[in-house]
Formats: C-alpha cells, sequence, structure tokens
C-alpha cells in the first residue's frame, strides 16, 4: 500500500513521544536503572530490527502487506475463498492474527530454544515504553515469516493487514509503559486492552508470573486460555522485574545482543 510506511511510522512516532511524556510526567514504578544506557540499548535494537527486516525484504518477494495483496491476487486464503462484506473480514483477520500473536508468545515462553531469544525482552530490568521495542532481530525475523504464513494462509485485505500491525504496535507500547493509570480506569480498559498493571506482571522476575498475562493487544485470549494473572504477589510497587541478570548487563547492546548464545 501506497501510505502503509507514512502511517505506521506516524502512529509509532506519534505515540512513543506521547507515552514516554505521559509516563514521565505519572509513572507508576521508580526506575531501578537510568534511561540514558537503557534507550540507547533499546532504541538500538530497534534499528537493527528494521534492517533485519529490510534485509528480509531483499531475500523474499513479500512481506506481510505484500504478502496479502499477492494472496488476493493469486486467490489464496480462507478469505479469498469466502464472499463476506469487508468489514466482517477486516474485523476476523484483525481478532485471528492478535491470536497467532498470543500462540507464539506463549510458544516462545515453552519451547526452550524460541525462549532464548525471546529473554532478551525480558531481561530489562525496568518496564516502560521502550520496553515495547526490545525484540532480538532473530526473534523479529522469525515473527515476520510467521505473519507472512499466515496471511497467505488466511487471505486478508491488505488494509486489514496494515490496521492489525498498527494496532499491535500501539497497544504494545501503552501496555509496556510504565504509566499510572487510575485503578477504576484499568479495570475498565482490561476487560478489552491489555493495560500497563496487566502486562508488568508478565515482566516479574518469577517464572510463575512471567509465564501469564501473554496478550499484547486483547486481554481476551488470556482469560479464555485461563493464563490470566491479576496481579503480582509482591504488588506493582515491590515486584522484581527482569531475569536473574539483576546488574547493568541488560543495559548493554553486546551483552543484550549476545544473550541467547549464552548458557
Amino acid at each position: 500500500m501506497q501510505y502503509e510506511l507514512i502511517l505506521r511510522l506516524s502512529v509509532f512516532l506519534g505515540l512513543f513521544a506521547l507515552l514516554a511524556a505521559l509516563e514521565t510526567l505519572a509513572p507508576r514504578r521508580s526506575r531501578s536503572q537510568p534511561r540514558g544506557r537503557r534507550w540507547v540499548t533499546n532504541l538500538a535494537i530497534v534499528v537493527l530490527d528494521t534492517l533485519a527486516l529490510r534485509a528480509l525484504a531483499l531475500a523474499l518477494p513479500f512481506l506481510a502487506v505484500g504478502a496479502a495483496i499477492d494472496a488476493w491476487r493469486m486467490g489464496w486464503g480462507l478469505f479469498n475463498l469466502a464472499d463476506w462484506p469487508l468489514w466482517l473480514e477486516i474485523l476476523l483477520s484483525i481478532l485471528l492474527l492478535d491470536l497467532a500473536i498470543w500462540v507464539q508468545h506463549l510458544v516462545t515462553h515453552k519451547v526452550p530454544l524460541f525462549w532464548r531469544f525471546h529473554r532478551v525482552h525480558h531481561a530489562d530490568r525496568d518496564f516502560d515504553v521502550t520496553t515495547a521495542l526490545r525484540f532480538h532481530p532473530v526473534e523479529i525475523l522469525a515473527s515476520m515469516l510467521l505473519k507472512i504464513g499466515l496471511v497467505y494462509l488466511l487471505g486478508p485485505q491488505a488494509v486489514a493487514v496494515v490496521l492489525f500491525e498498527v494496532i499491535l504496535n500501539a497497544t504494545a507500547m501503552f501496555s509496556h509503559s510504565n504509566l499510572r493509570l487510575p485503578l477504576w480506569l484499568d479495570r475498565l480498559v482490561r476487560l478489552v486492552l491489555v493495560t500497563p498493571d496487566m502486562h508488568r506482571v508478565h515482566h516479574s522476575v518469577h517464572r510463575h508470573e512471567h509465564d501469564s498475562n501473554y496478550g499484547f493487544a486483547l486481554s481476551v485470549w488470556d482469560r479464555i486460555f485461563r493464563t490470566y494473572r491479576p496481579m503480582p504477589e509482591a504488588g506493582h510497587d515491590k515486584m522484581v522485574l527482569g531475569l536473574e541478570w539483576q546488574d547493568d548487563k541488560p543495559s548493554r547492546l553486546g551483552w543484550t545482543l549476545m544473550l541467547p548464545f549464552r548458557k
């Protein structure tokens, strides 16, 4: 789509700036580390992820949106075989793609090889909007390959894939933000969307807590599959975030990129 990149980049930059400002004005927790090195590392990972996806685009004919256009031209996928209203197709596409991301997230916790890469995300000792961007390039590439396969299987409209990508990025940044929401508002929002307080439980140092609340966008999947945990045992102010590396190593770029290859 002609304006896909502009749309996604505009939403990303605008929401990132807004959430970064709001979590500074109304933080949920005190930071365990200064922003400086953490943000440099987390934002550098975004640059590397973007370069990795550009390289993948050179090796494959299409990424997710291009795959949707190609599937439509070829008549491949479930939705290209059904004559459903566009609004229903878009809604179902977003729901099914979000469910697929939930399943993928669950798998990255349960399969040791995938966990080695996913723990880059969990090793962050603080929890803010940049944590949403902290994924090892190998995991980002694997996730894109999964999306491409799903797009060919489902055959959604390109506009549905663009909307899903925008929603996923926006809700991931929101759910990872260090933003203090009023408790009544948190309870209301998490009936539909994953809130920061809900997802923060997933970043607990304790395995039984970070093996819960897998959702990025919709909260319904954790309720359906009984992986929902409303609160951390120690409370949000006292809970410990990250993994076993409770020092400054997770804020170093080189160490972070090499983490999957360490024992």
